[in-house]
């Protein structure tokens, strides 16, 4: 059955008092029985059980099931307009010119069809519309015999420009996928090396010439290599340099999509490096976007804003603001359900770190699906940061009944991936926490701490990720017995990274 409630619950105010305007204009019959639906789904405390006396006072599951699954039908027309007059509208007004132009070649009224097909092209220019503009440019190229004023090679020129912006597009697609694949699957080359070998094979040679869209989607490429790389750092560089490139150029605003995303990007990373104050800059330029065209990408963003935001708060010593401003999304559903999680787990991570353990066990408890599902839903970076969270959790709480088969199932599961991605130091590290506990009488002794020492290699604490760093400060935390988020600060400040 579709989930109705989730659908619902990711509508904003907006898109809700439109929806129902919608079934009013659509209803036939006095009966609104398909807009009180909505309405009683918007209350995330309401049973179907519930929803259906509300509707017919009594328990009438046939007709309740029809009348969801008409609404269903409703959401996914008024879905469907809504994309045509607002996401698509550039794309849908382009098009409406090039039939109405081929309509007026068709009656021989050359030059009327050429200045309609004029003002498309300068729309899909704008827009970066290129399939749309491959139509134009042979449409044109077709007729021109009919005009002699017009300069053929000038559109063929045009044509063969626009023609290989668009095989670059399709390029980066696929080296995107491509790439993200072999991540996601094990590849046992260093990301560097499988970035490089790709773009080699697809012959791509440069950003300047890309849309925002392609810009965004080789930024994705880079920053999803974060955690095979530990080289988030570097990561930095590539992104504020290739940030710099858009915003020199002239249709830096044509893509307001791409450009929330590509500032998102940058303000977790330089999160993850533990630049909090320069982070919340780029945070406070994608909000701002966001309440633009009406707030028109306000709802699609929120929670990636928020987020972030929080995740900044936390590790610049404000950890109860941090709690504040997702706390209120725990019970909240959204489409965009990779961010849910994200919300869910740092929100674990924040009451850990605060030893309120019952908390943070609460929310873990909620986690029902399977590893596989979390992972097509999130990715592997999540899922193994959840399991560990859950392992440290278990030892802290005495589950002493569960804490062996996590360890297990944690080995059987993931070593030979982390293996694969050079990602030996999760393992040692598991391998320390399973001595510790154990054998906990253990963990203030020198022999600990000489072991703690030769596990790693380690590097610059300003190069260390801050959830690497977050997970070896509940070890320190047990070798020194200092509470978990003042030992985590610490490490933040010895980083030298933070910002005054």
């Amino acid at each position: 059955m579709n989930n109705l409630k989730e659908i619902v619950s990711a509508f904003s105010k907006e898109e809700q008092q439109g929806f129902i305007s919608y079934l009013k204009k659509k209803n036939k019959r006095k009966d609104n029985k398909n807009i009180l639906l909505f309405k009683l789904l918007l209350n995330e405390d309401l049973s179907s059980d519930t929803i259906c006396m509300t509707l017919y006072n009594s328990n009438k599951k046939g007709a309740y099931h029809a009348l969801r699954k008409r609404l269903f039908q409703s959401i996914i027309n008024f879905s469907a307009n809504t994309s045509l007059e607002e996401e698509n509208s550039i794309q849908m007004e382009s098009i409406r010119y090039i039939l109405a132009a081929r309509n007026y070649l068709q009656q021989k009224h050359y030059k009327t069809a050429y200045k309609i097909l004029n003002k498309a092209e300068a729309i899909a220019t704008d827009h970066h519309l290129f399939p749309i503009l491959n139509e134009i440019y042979s449409t044109k190229i077709q007729f021109a015999h009919a005009l002699p004023n017009i300069n053929l090679d000038d559109i063929i020129n045009r044509f063969n420009h626009n023609r290989e912006k668009y095989h670059l597009e399709d390029r980066l697609n696929i080296i995107y996928s491509k790439i993200k694949y072999k991540i996601t699957h094990g590849n046992t080359s260093d990301f560097k090396t499988i970035l490089d070998e790709t773009l080699k094979e697809y012959q791509f040679d440069g950003v300047n010439k890309l849309s925002f869209k392609s810009l965004y989607q080789l930024i994705s490429i880079v920053t999803i290599s974060a955690f095979a790389t530990n080289d988030i750092l570097n990561i930095e560089t590539f992104l504020m340099d290739t940030y710099n490139t858009i915003l020199h150029r002239k249709d830096k605003d044509k893509q307001p999509y791409y450009h929330i995303q590509i500032l998102y990007h940058i303000a977790n990373t330089l999160f993850r490096n533990k630049k909090f104050k320069t982070s919340e800059v780029y945070l406070q330029q994608m909000y701002h976007l966001m309440l633009q065209h009406k707030n028109k990408y306000y709802n699609t963003f929120k929670l990636k804003h928020l987020l972030i935001k929080s995740l900044n708060l936390n590790y610049s010593n404000k950890q109860a603001e941090a709690i504040n401003i997702i706390k209120p999304f725990l019970n909240k559903k959204h489409t965009d359900i990779a961010s849910v999680l994200d919300i869910h787990l740092s929100l674990v991570m924040f009451y850990f770190q605060n030893n309120d353990l019952k908390k943070a066990h609460q929310i873990l408890a909620k986690f029902y699906h399977s590893d596989t599902w979390y992972t097509e839903k999130s990715d592997i970076e999540w899922v193994i940061k959840k399991n560990l969270i859950e392992i440290l959790l278990h030892i802290d709480l005495g589950n002493t009944n569960v804490i062996e088969s996590k360890l297990l199932s944690f080995k059987r599961r993931y070593f030979e991936y982390l293996k694969s991605i050079h990602q030996q130091r999760v393992i040692d590290y598991l391998s320390l926490v399973e001595t510790y506990y154990k054998n906990p009488e253990t963990i203030t002794t020198e022999e600990f701490k000489t072991l703690v020492e030769n596990s790693f290699e380690w590097i610059e604490p300003k190069q260390e990720d801050i959830f690497v760093m977050s997970f070896f400060a509940w070890l320190k935390s047990k070798m020194t017995k200092k509470p978990l988020y003042n030992t985590t600060m610490e490490l933040i400040t010895i980083s030298g990274q933070q910002e005054n």
